[in-house]
């Protein structure tokens, strides 16, 4: 009997109990706070802390190298331990017997050193994070610097997006004013920073001046070289800067204002500028809203319905309608702006603009354009808006034409090399693309990009689906194709390029509209 029971039993049983390591680790803080069993002793100035080397090995990297690799210290009782903060060593010492650390504004920095020093990587991360969720207009610079000096390069990103996407509010704080010469020039050199125009920089630049006018005066014409002056509005730049006293007494600050006002009265010069000069800042960390605007119903009416979609929240919602009913219209934002330009009302091809303004809600009209056109390629480059091609009731058009707000006018450019129409076109960088469209004989699905630095159209790979009458837009460095019509039916449906991947993919479609949208993106503020 007793035979045959033991060969049904196993030889073997596996007994564990799965909190014992949690509650050894309980047990040896108390001998710790008991002063018991300590066998080595880490000494910061006249703080001297008592600890089990079984435990900091077991939970602090920096000392399980040092007592398991044969170092001098590994058989001395008592360790110094250089530049470290005696209460975050504490702190530290603690956590490596409970795995719990407290944070907050007064210790978060020397328990980042101190924890960067012991390489316990998760308390680093979480010191970086407790520093990122609470950046601040008056701290933002510096945790920046903070954080490069840590090599703590998420945290350094965070914080200099953040100084970017917040770039007004930073250049009144205290941190800003006392910023280094070589900081403020890499700073409004800066192609990010969030600004809704370029005067703005100009006020900073001239605070961070007068805030130690003595040492700083002589670096203004550096400066200015660094500010986009031809941006600015020409009565902005009479007014204000040419008239500021450190300007009026600088020769190399006056023809920097004299350049800049040539910029809008004498246009052949402009291709004599610096590049960068007559370049829209842009901060592509900052999510944008994208405005459809017109369009078509399932009726085929053309509309002046506008909506707005939210990325993050991904829904749309009812706008200001326009003054006018549009389809096949070019849309474009500057300065905060949007632009209904063109299109196709119903009876005839328009040459008449409008802008909406999102703070009013409201739209007023603006010059009219040199051509009618509708389903042309609309995009700004250098802070002017250029429409290229499109249909002007009797053909499709190779010729350009580019708006500058600060005069409202109108003036011809270089044509395209191929006629096309009902294509959609959006900038990213230096780079025009141009997707879809109509040539006469087919609906597209083919794209194409050029380059403003070279001059030279290259193909890019084809959407998903054939589409004509699309509206491209770029955010956040890629770019949406919306609705469209396949030669079939009214689109809908929006893809999303990726120039990373070099691949196009399905976004959420569109509610209202069917087709002949117009699409637009005001960048959201920062909360």
């Amino acid at each position: 009997m007793g035979d045959v029971l033991c060969e049904e039993l196993e030889d073997l049983v596996h007994f564990s109990v799965h909190d014992l390591p949690a509650r050894g680790y309980v047990v040896m803080e108390e001998i710790r706070r008991q002063g018991k069993l300590c066998d080595v002793t880490l000494k910061v100035g006249d703080h001297k802390f008592s600890a089990h080397r079984i435990v900091l090995a077991a939970s602090i990297p920096y000392f399980h190298a040092m007592f398991t690799n044969d170092m001098v210290e590994c058989k001395q009782d008592e360790i110094v331990m250089q530049g470290m903060d005696p209460s975050a060593l504490e702190a530290l010492i603690n956590f490596a017997y409970n795995g719990r650390v407290a944070i907050d504004q007064q210790n978060v920095q020397s328990l980042l050193i101190g924890a960067s020093f012991l390489q316990l990587q998760n308390v680093k991360d979480a010191c970086c994070s407790f520093l990122q969720e609470r950046l601040h207009p008056k701290n933002c610079l510096g945790v920046r610097q903070f954080a490069e000096t840590m090599m703590c390069t998420t945290l350094y990103d965070s914080a200099n997006s953040f100084l970017h996407q917040h770039f007004v509010e930073v250049s009144l704080s205290e941190e800003f004013l006392g910023l280094r010469t070589e900081e403020v020039l890499e700073l409004v050199g800066c192609d990010e920073l969030n600004v809704k125009a370029e005067e703005q920089v100009f006020e900073a630049v001239l605070a961070w001046v007068h805030h130690d006018r003595q040492q700083r005066e002589a670096l203004l014409p550096e400066l200015l070289c660094k500010i986009r002056l031809p941006l600015c509005r020409p009565q902005f730049l009479s007014d204000r800067v040419q008239q500021d006293e450190l300007v009026r007494c600088c020769h190399k600050c006056r023809d920097l204002v004299d350049e800049a006002k040539d910029f809008h009265l004498m246009p052949e010069r402009r291709p004599h500028l610096a590049a960068f000069k007559t370049r829209q800042r842009c901060c592509t960390s900052i999510t944008g809203l994208i405005y459809a605007v017109g369009g078509l119903n399932s009726s085929g009416d053309s509309l002046n319905v506008v909506e707005v979609f939210d990325p993050i929240g991904n829904f749309w919602e009812r706008c200001q309608p326009m003054r006018t009913a549009r389809s096949r219209v070019g849309v474009a934002v500057v300065n905060g702006l949007l632009y209904a330009i063109g299109g196709y009302d119903g009876q005839s091809r328009l040459s008449t603009v409008e802008v909406y303004n999102p703070e009013t809600d409201s739209w007023t009209r603006v010059s009219s354009m040199n051509s009618q056109r509708s389903a042309m390629g609309t995009v700004v480059i250098d802070g002017h808006i250029f429409v290229c091609g499109g249909y002007d009731g009797k053909s499709s058009l190779n010729s350009v034409e580019y708006y500058n707000h600060h005069t409202d006018r109108w003036h011809p450019a270089a044509g395209m090399m191929n006629k096309r129409c009902r294509h959609g076109a959006a900038v990213l960088g230096s780079h025009m693309y141009v997707a879809g469209g109509y040539d006469g004989s087919g609906f597209l699905s083919g794209a194409e990009v050029y380059s403003s630095v070279s001059g030279q159209w290259s193909h890019l790979v084809a959407m998903n689906t054939r589409r004509s009458r699309v509206s491209l837009v770029a955010t956040s460095g890629k770019l949406f194709a919306v609705g469209g019509y396949d030669g079939q039916s009214n689109l809908s449906s929006v893809e999303m390029y990726n120039a990373d991947t070099n691949h196009w993919t399905f976004m959420a479609p569109m509610v209202c509209h069917e087709g002949g949208v117009g699409v637009g993106c005001i960048p959201l503020q920062p909360a």
